[in-house]
């Protein structure tokens, strides 16, 4: 069956979001963890996965509406770290 959590929501994202997520855990085990690298090395990967998705969710007819409700009520940095 499979770690539930290595879906994406749209099928064909699949598996852009399993090299994201394979690249990730080794980068943090391998290396943050250690100390031996602070800055992500997975970028391309995500790029890729963040792609897939918002080319999904514009096909779903999704991405309009998020679009929107980011636009009526923006989050700001201080927002955020007040809601923690």
């Amino acid at each position: 069956m499979g770690n539930i959590m290595s879906v994406s929501f749209a099928p064909e994202c699949t598996p852009a979001k399993k090299a994201y997520d394979d690249c990730f855990n080794k980068w943090y085990t391998e290396k943050f963890l250690k100390g031996k690298s602070m800055e992500n090395e997975c970028s391309e990967f995500w790029d890729t996965y963040i792609s897939c998705i918002n080319a999904n969710l514009e096909k779903q007819g999704i991405k309009p509406m998020l679009d929107k409700a980011r636009e009526d009520q923006p989050f700001s940095h201080d927002e955020i770290e007040r809601s923690k």
